[in-house]
């Protein structure tokens, strides 16, 4: 009985240090910053076409057959999504957190993915026309399949799909 009082009074102690340290924290104010939290949820068939998502944590959300056209995605956190289906034309992903997230069937046209971490991440049957890459971190094996249809300029950075991926010519 000793040891299980003692357990849970410093259990209860980690917790409170731990929120304490979260409320210090610049970003985790999130529902003070208007920033909506969609870790964990469905997003199936939602339009988010142009919206200001930046910030945002899409965590091991259920994304698909969704409308991100034109969404500011930037410094999102997308750990262990699933982009299946959805429309991310245009879609600007700088800086995203994006290891484990699948992409299976989207439409990446023209998006900006720079200075992306997308570790372990799958591309499998995606669009990646115009698509910048820049300086983003993707597995070598998904660079190969990346490269072996990319194309296209991005319209905004001028860079060419093949170059951001350092695609061998």
């Amino acid at each position: 009985m000793v040891r299980w009082q003692r357990f849970r009074s410093g259990l209860v102690g980690m917790v409170v240090a731990f929120a304490l340290i979260l409320t210090m924290l610049p970003g985790v104010a999130i529902a003070e910053s208007g920033i909506i939290n969609y870790t964990l949820t469905d997003l199936t068939g939602r339009d988010f076409e142009d919206a200001d998502l930046s910030g945002t944590s899409l965590a091991a959300a259920q994304v698909r057959d969704a409308n991100f056209r034109g969404a500011d995605l930037s410094a999102t956190i997308l750990t262990k999504a699933q982009f299946i289906r959805s429309d991310l034309t245009g879609a600007n992903l700088s800086e995203a957190f994006a290891d484990r997230v699948e992409f299976t069937g989207s439409d990446l046209t023209n998006a900006i993915i720079n200075d992306a971490l997308m570790t372990s991440s799958t591309f499998a049957e995606v669009d990646i026309t115009g698509a910048d890459f820049s300086y983003s971190i993707i597995d070598r094996f998904q660079v190969k399949y990346l490269c072996e249809r990319a194309d296209g300029v991005n319209p905004v950075t001028g860079i060419t799909t093949r170059e951001s991926l350092g695609c061998d010519d």
